[in-house]
């Protein structure tokens, strides 16, 4: 299939738990390449969407389409090997392995033998292994984590295990990394830090990050798009500059717009 300037596109996605509608037709695209933001308020839609792009929700209506493909109906256990790599607000790692032992959870997108090649040890299995071991090495470099390779996770800091989490979604050299809150519970030093590392990822990788973040600091510095989300539907979608001046982003944030602060 040929790529598409867009990685991913979201049509009129659709989400409601009972009575709450979390989603109500959300449409934008992410362009290939690029680092988009998606902000809002809390209980905006943000996660729920994201739980729809990655597979743990299936959009009651709406598309979901990954390279042009539609991706929306599929399991969450395809996404990894169609090239979705994520992070979770809250850590999901194993706090008693090592760092290098977490990391590797994320392989298995590249491996291509099967289950009987590998209870087998057959060749094929081999090469899996050591095409697994190569991406760990490439991303333990990446991050600075290779002095804390062989420590347990629960061991480090939060900083640090905010970035082996990172790790492990981008082994499997996906094409489209979601970060749920990659800020969340860092310092200012840390969140400078965080910065250059999703630019120097997007650049090693050639991938497209679409981040949901609350520090807006960091999204106006670092984002190339931004969407904006209020009450499960977009109200603004442009560059970091046209959604900070946009009036309903202003009103979703602050209860008024710059002229109702001005008359107040």
């Amino acid at each position: 299939m040929a790529e598409t300037a867009d990685v991913l596109v979201l049509h009129g996605i659709a989400m409601r738990f009972g009575a709450v509608v979390a989603l109500a037709g959300v449409s934008f695209a992410v362009r290939r390449g690029e680092i988009c933001g998606l902000i809002g308020p809390n209980g905006s839609g943000k996660t729920s969407l994201f739980n729809c792009i990655s597979g743990f929700y299936r959009p009651q209506a709406g598309s979901v389409h990954l390279d042009g493909r539609p991706v929306g109906a599929l399991p969450r256990h395809r996404m990894a090997a169609l090239g979705i790599g994520r992070t979770f607000q809250n850590l999901a790692l194993f706090r008693s392995m090592s760092v290098r032992d977490n990391i590797l959870t994320g392989a298995h997108p590249l491996g291509r033998s099967g289950f009987l090649a590998n209870a087998l040890a057959l060749p094929a299995a081999a090469r899996d292994e050591r095409a697994a071991r190569q991406s760990l090495e490439t991303v333990l470099d990446l991050l600075d984590l290779r002095a804390v390779a062989a420590l347990p996770v629960g061991a480090l800091p939060f900083g640090t295990a905010k970035r082996v989490e990172i790790a492990r979604a981008l082994i499997a050299r996906p094409k489209l990394l979601l970060l749920d809150e990659p800020a969340c519970g860092l310092n200012h030093s840390e969140v400078d830090d965080l910065c250059t590392l999703l630019l120097r990822i997007r650049g090693e990788f050639a991938l497209s990050i679409l981040l949901v973040e609350h520090h807006m600091s960091l999204v106006m510095r670092l984002c190339d798009h931004v969407v904006a989300l209020a009450a499960g539907t977009c109200i603004a979608d442009g560059t970091p500059a046209q959604v900070q001046r946009n009036p309903d982003v202003i009103r979703a944030y602050l209860g008024a717009t710059p002229a109702d602060a001005r008359a107040a």
